[in-house]
């Protein structure tokens, strides 16, 4: 299943040279470039939508992925879970010195001398819908560190993206945060795939498409470019600004479902923007809105 996931990519490459796929891809494509031309930013976006018609734009670079990297590990925590004969319910120690200050972490200001047990699937949540730090980082340790998350998903085919560094990493330096990134392709290849197979157990599935549904950062993203009544399951991620002014990253990646229940996935990442953080996420906003109207208008009534 993940080899088949994997080829089915390659070959939506390989269709999205026929001459009349092309032309329905420049049309967005040229929308999308419309949106971010002039920008002071890098913006990478990759769209998947009916599993076939791919778009890119500046999917050459490589992108840090800051908290948007928590599905990952998501998904990775769940293979260890299996692996290991534990489910969302296992419980484990929290340490106080497991709660680092100074970082976003609603976990820890609501238990602040910690030593307290809670299961897997609550540190998950935590982790995908306040995109905590702590959280995410305990479960890293617990799971054997960065470096399976990677394994995992390479493992799914995925090449194009890198995960070495714990949330404490990346707080510490500028440059471990450019040590995780993605490839926007890369993202939304990860989102296909758990969407496609069946990777795990139905209430597994749906404990994270709520958790990611539920996601309570970025609502001025990508969710900002959507109608109110249309489900968006994402995750965030953004930094903070080097001694420069540039934003470091500012991300968001997730799947839309839209009234007729089809779907797509869109991933979009802005990396060194000298825009306000206002106008980021009103870029990411503008091309969510883009797509969907591209998309509604063009297979809704399919």
């Amino acid at each position: 299943m993940k080899i088949t996931i994997h080829i089915l990519f390659y070959l939506l490459l390989l269709i999205s040279s026929v001459t009349q796929r092309a032309a329905a891809q420049e049309t967005l494509g040229h929308q999308l470039r419309q949106v971010i031309n002039g920008k002071a930013a890098t913006v990478g976006v990759a769209v998947i939508f009916k599993g076939s018609e791919l778009i890119s734009i500046n999917n050459m670079y490589r992108y840090p992925m800051m908290s948007t990297y928590k599905f990952h590990q998501a998904l990775s925590v769940i293979d260890y879970l299996h692996k290991h004969n534990e489910n969302l319910a296992t419980e484990i120690l929290v340490k106080k010195s497991d709660l680092l200050a100074n970082t976003h972490s609603p976990l820890r200001d609501a238990n602040p001398n910690g030593n307290f047990e809670i299961t897997i699937g609550d540190l998950l949540k935590y982790s995908l819908i306040d995109s905590d730090n702590n959280a995410c980082d305990i479960l890293f340790k617990h799971i054997g560190g960065v470096q399976v998350t990677e394994k995992y998903i390479h493992g799914l085919g995925i090449k194009d993206v890198a995960i070495s560094q714990t949330e404490a990493k990346m707080m510490e330096s500028e440059n471990n945060c450019m040590l995780n990134w993605t490839k926007p392709s890369a993202a939304v290849l990860l989102l296909e795939t758990f969407l496609q197979n069946q990777m795990f157990n139905k209430n597994e599935i749906l404990f994270l498409e709520r958790a990611m549904a539920d996601c309570k950062t970025g609502n001025d993203k990508l969710k900002a470019g959507l109608p109110k009544q249309v489900l968006f399951a994402h995750k965030t991620g953004s930094s903070g600004r080097n001694e420069f002014g540039y934003k470091i990253a500012d991300n968001d990646m997730g799947f839309v479902v839209l009234p007729n229940g089809q779907y797509y996935t869109i991933a979009v990442f802005v990396m060194n923007s000298r825009e306000t953080d206002k106008e980021n996420a009103k870029l990411m906003a503008d091309i969510s809105r883009t797509v969907y109207e591209y998309f509604i208008k063009k297979y809704y009534k399919q």
